[in-house]
């Protein structure tokens, strides 16, 4: 049997598995905290001992490649990480009966919708990256107690992301090119890691099915929009700020020029979608700024 009192999170030193710790802080839950120094997701038996050890109700798995551009010319790595470590922690989970959530992307989709992409949307994945997380994610969705939740534009403290960058480039740049061509839901992992600590408890109280739910804001814009209410949050200028293509910003991975997910499952599990982007990021943005004015990198 499961301890109900014991999560288990991997890729806990990233920046969502971090904020998954300070949720589960706040939730008065027990967690073990596995980085992955001391988890190799590769090793299926070291996976296996893992739970033996810990017999965790929940894992919560943050832990994957996200090196989208290198994963092109290094697919057998990343799917090593992306789809052989979701399999193996499916596989322990399903023989001790923990419930698994797995973090997973809107790259496993075309990118080339013109209206959000509902769950059972048919996936399409045009990248190596995508590739290999819906790998990872065919496993998950194989055992019975098995979770996706499909995330994308994330940003928060204790890692880089994009909008920690547009705030360091605001301070130094006198204008900005940002691609205005690809639409998504800028997310901050705070919120996301409220409705994943949120799922699992639901699962434990059998009030969510099992299945994949979509964990980005509600709303949408650009990367060029984004960097604008950034600025304008800052109280910079906005038409510092000028719209490009993504054609001026080539990389090796094509990306999603559409990533805009439909929340509806959500409401089976009777937990609310996260609230629209902006209002995320107008909470987000005195945190963000503070961490980088303690000089942390």
């Amino acid at each position: 049997m499961t301890d109900n009192r014991t999560w288990l999170v991997t890729g806990a030193g990233g920046m969502l598995g971090q904020d998954v710790l300070a949720r589960l802080d706040r939730a008065g839950e027990r967690y073990v905290a596995l980085d992955r120094a001391a988890l190799d997701l590769t090793d299926a038996d070291a996976v296996s001992a893992a739970l033996d050890e810990h017999r965790p109700a929940v894992v919560v798995n943050c832990a994957a490649w996200t090196a989208v551009d290198d994963a092109e010319t290094r697919e057998d790595e990343a799917l090593a990480i992306n789809g052989d470590g979701p399999r193996h922690l499916a596989d322990a989970c399903a023989r001790t009966g923990a419930v698994l959530l797995h973090v997973s992307t809107d790259y496993v989709f075309a990118g080339d919708a013109q209206e959000p992409y509902a769950e059972d949307a048919p996936t399409a994945p045009r990248s190596a990256y995508g590739r290999t997380k819906l790998v990872g994610e065919k496993a998950v969705l194989g055992i019975e107690r098995g979770y996706v939740v499909r995330t994308a534009w994330l940003y928060g403290t204790g890692g880089g992301n994009f909008v920690r960058t547009m705030i360091k480039l605001e301070g130094v740049k006198d204008t900005l090119d940002v691609v205005d061509d690809q639409r998504g839901q800028p997310t901050w992992t705070v919120d996301l890691a409220d409705r994943l600590v949120r799922l699992g408890r639901a699962a434990l109280a059998g009030t969510a099915p099992a299945g994949v739910y979509h964990g980005t804001s509600g709303g949408e814009t650009t990367w060029f929009g984004l960097t604008r209410e950034i600025f304008r949050l800052l109280g910079a200028d906005p038409e510092r700020v000028r719209p490009t293509t993504s054609a001026a910003f080539a990389r090796p991975a094509p990306r999603p020029a559409y990533s805009v997910l439909g929340h509806n499952r959500w409401q089976q599990a009777g937990i609310e979608p996260i609230r629209d982007w902006s209002e995320s990021l107008s909470s987000a943005m005195p945190v963000l700024v503070a961490e980088l004015q303690e000089g942390n990198p």
